[in-house]
């Protein structure tokens, strides 16, 4: 059974940057992908970013994009979202899941436990 892993997060101020990691572990089967969604405000989770293991391509949501980025090291098994340029408006609980890629898709199941980020002003 695969697992994910998720650690950093906390709190900044507006402005500032945070890094998330991503580990997974296990059975993967063939799952390709690693996504990071999160939950802000009162929106239902969302994905922002994925990243597809194989070849690196790399997909964010329009909220995101331009502020963070993604970034991954295969031989720790672990995926990074750098998190610049971070606005009140991120504040929420993110959380990162491997799943199947196809297209700029990934389509997770293997959640992480997630971790609060506080973006204060």
């Amino acid at each position: 059974q695969g697992q994910v892993m998720q650690s950093g997060g906390g709190s900044v101020q507006a402005g500032g940057s945070l890094r998330l990691s991503c580990t997974v572990s296990g059975y993967l089967g063939s799952r390709d992908c690693v996504a990071w969604h999160r939950r802000v405000q009162a929106k239902e989770r969302e994905g922002i970013a994925s990243i597809k293991t194989d070849d690196g391509i790399t997909w964010f949501h329009d909220d995101v994009k331009g502020r963070f980025t993604i970034s991954q090291d295969n031989a720790r098994n672990t995926a990074y979202l750098q998190m610049s340029s971070l606005k009140v408006g991120d504040t929420g609980v993110y959380y990162c899941a491997a799943g199947f890629g196809f297209g700029q898709s990934c389509a997770v199941d293997l959640w992480s436990q997630g971790t609060q980020v506080t973006v204060s002003s």
